[in-house]
């Protein structure tokens, strides 16, 4: 029994089923109030001296905030909420059917946790984009053979999108502050987390396959064995490397000086 499992058979009992259901309509709710009232958002943001201060519920209003759409304001951007928010529902309905809800649940709860120090310890501004990619990247790793179509027109497979998408995230990573990496490793801490174990495994079974397949071939064909010998002279590949060996019409293999001729042989 992993250490999932006996947390799940202590604690699965209180795990929130449609998690991701619930995150999805707060986010729709916060924009709506937004669009209201504009500075409502900067009583949400993940704020370290506020929570201190006794503002304790920033630490899960952040995740409601539709940051990764921008301010609201311009015409598109109802659309493209609209996108990310189905494309989340979509991902987080995925997730629990494969998890469950109670693994979802812990997966979402250690990017917070993790985002939170970040936070606390490093100042990091938190951007709820990397945590919904952390959640992505989950779904591509049980679905990677999965097709989606971008914009509704483009199909690509999930897995090249999730290699896409890491490729952005390293890039920021090399080249942005030390607060952005601390974000972008805490928010992807449960990744790791989760599937960290499960890659090393892999590596390692692909790493004793291939030793595996190495030795086998090795002890099948001994060095001192030929692939190739005249049925006249009995010359091998082994004793004249500069010989060629062709199967004549008998079945049996020569040397091309010994091959015998088309007339020979029928006769």
């Amino acid at each position: 029994m992993t250490w999932l499992d006996k947390l799940e058979h202590r604690f699965g009992r209180f795990a929130v089923p449609g998690l991701i259901r619930i995150i999805v309509a707060l986010t729709a709710l916060v924009y709506i109030l937004a669009l209201i009232n504009p500075g409502f958002i900067s009583v949400l943001t993940l704020d370290p001296a506020r929570i201190l201060q006794g503002e304790v519920w920033r630490l899960v209003t952040y995740i409601f905030i539709p940051g990764s759409i921008g301010a609201p304001g311009s015409m598109m951007q109802p659309l493209w909420l609209l996108l990310a928010l189905w494309f989340l529902l979509y991902i987080g309905d995925r997730l629990e059917h494969a998890w469950g809800a109670f693994r979802l649940n812990l997966y979402f709860l250690v990017g917070m946790i993790g985002t939170t120090d970040a936070a606390f310890l490093f100042g990091a501004r938190f951007s709820n984009a990397m945590l919904a990619s952390s959640l992505f990247f989950a779904f591509a790793n049980f679905y990677p053979e999965e097709v989606i179509y971008i914009m509704f027109i483009l199909p690509a497979k999930v897995k090249w999108l999730a290699w896409i998408s890491a490729a952005f995230l390293l890039l920021g990573f090399l080249t942005s502050t030390n607060s952005y990496r601390m974000a972008l490793i805490a928010a992807f801490a449960n990744y790791f987390i989760f599937f960290g174990p499960e890659m090393v495994r892999a590596a390692r079974h692909r790493r004793q396959t291939a030793s595996r397949r190495q030795r086998f071939e090795e002890a099948a064909r001994p060095e001192n064995e030929s692939l190739h010998r005249c049925a006249t002279c009995g010359a091998t590949e082994l004793t004249n490397p500069n010989l060629e060996f062709r199967v004549s019409r008998d079945g049996e293999e020569y040397c091309l000086s010994h091959l015998p001729s088309a007339q020979k042989v029928e006769v």
